[in-house]
């Protein structure tokens, strides 16, 4: 029986002892590398919008959270900053960021003059870009041609801008004869609704911005540059080199949440963009609304349930629009689509939801 006693304390003790190292070395843990792979540093390419709703609405759903992600979502102060934020600089050992929304044709331009960064886009946002030239009809703006003899303001930092050499070549705009203005980003819009300006290069969400300042709706006019000859693919999600080699399985479970958010935007716009509005001090909801269904119905494709991914890219159209590019910006190396884009992480469409079923009414 002592013998029985003394196994008993013995045992206990050890267990006590077991639980007290447990406890120890549980305060003085280093973090788990899963724990780390499991937060994603995300740069927007602007300030938040109404546009950036199926990212916020996959973080709000819970998308991310399913997926065992944590999303930080920080915006940029200019578009090409979403590019930089995945490139190691001065002598870094980590990016500032693993993924961003940006530019494609921006990243195009940026890869050529910086190969070794290895950025590539991973799922095209905009299959129709965005890219507009905004005018006012009292200042004379109806039609492209109208752009001569005309002063249009144009930041350098932006896309749209960036793209006004192959936009005049494609419409046989008299380059010589339009006064372009290089202005900061935020007082493009100031100055055409004063009248310092005749038309801006912009988003053609921009537009709302005009009658958020009291442009009359019938004197705007917006010129998509998709639909005057300007074959380009526009905002996509781009990952950074090292995080495509070492999480490559994040990527895909990002995709995964972001296709879930992004087909929840599409269904109801209107609830999407409340996650938006929370975020913006002082935004009104009926412009951010606007501006959603704006890209919604123009910039993104629609999802097919019955393809086998989302998101991609068609390589000849991808080469076709090196090409445009070269018309006025000249490579200095023979990029490929693949250098551009890497499909290997492109999810399945989201699988239609099951309408809920009718509970049977309670028997009185």
């Amino acid at each position: 029986m002592k013998n029985r006693r003394a196994v008993a304390r013995l045992s206990c003790a050890g267990s006590a002892l077991f639980a007290f190292l447990a406890a120890a070395l549980a305060l003085f843990a280093v973090p788990s590398l899963a724990q780390e792979e499991m937060r994603v540093r995300f740069s927007l390419d602007r300030a938040v919008d109404g546009t950036m709703a199926p990212l916020f609405v996959a973080i709000d759903k819970g998308y991310f959270k399913d997926e065992g992600l944590e999303v930080v979502v920080e915006p940029a102060a200019s578009p090409m900053e979403a590019i930089t934020r995945l490139a190691l600089a001065n002598g870094a050992t980590e990016t500032t960021h693993d993924m961003s929304i940006g530019d494609l044709n921006a990243l195009i331009r940026y890869r050529d003059q910086n190969l070794p960064t290895g950025i590539q886009a991973v799922f095209i946002v905009h299959d129709k870009p965005a890219y507009a030239l905004i005018g006012r009809k009292s200042r004379g703006i109806q039609f492209v041609k109208d752009t001569e003899n005309r002063k249009i303001a144009a930041p350098a930092a932006d896309p749209s801008s960036q793209l006004w050499p192959l936009f005049a070549q494609l419409n046989a705009i008299d380059t010589q004869k339009v006064t372009i203005l290089n202005v900061g980003l935020q007082v493009r819009v100031p100055m055409l609704v004063s009248g310092e300006v005749d038309a801006l290069l912009g988003q053609s969400f921009s537009a709302l911005d005009l009658r958020d300042r009291g442009v009359q709706a019938d004197d705007i006019i917006v010129l998509l540059m998709a639909d005057y000859g300007v074959q380009l693919y526009g905002s996509a999600i781009l990952a950074s080199a090292k995080f495509r080699a070492e999480r490559p399985e994040v990527i895909r479970a990002f995709l995964r949440a972001y296709v879930r958010g992004l087909r929840d935007t599409i269904q109801n716009p209107n609830a999407a963009i409340e996650v938006v509005l929370k975020r913006m001090q002082g935004a009104r909801k009926e412009v951010e609304l606007e501006r959603l269904k704006i890209v919604i119905e123009q910039n993104i494709g629609k999802i097919d349930p019955k393809a086998e991914t989302v998101g991609g890219v068609d390589p000849e159209r991808l080469t076709a629009s090196f090409a445009q590019i070269a018309k006025f910006y000249t490579f200095k190396s023979k990029l490929k689509p693949e250098d551009i884009f890497d499909a290997q992480f492109l999810p399945a469409p989201p699988k239609p939801e099951l309408p809920a079923k009718k509970q049977p009414p309670k028997k009185k």
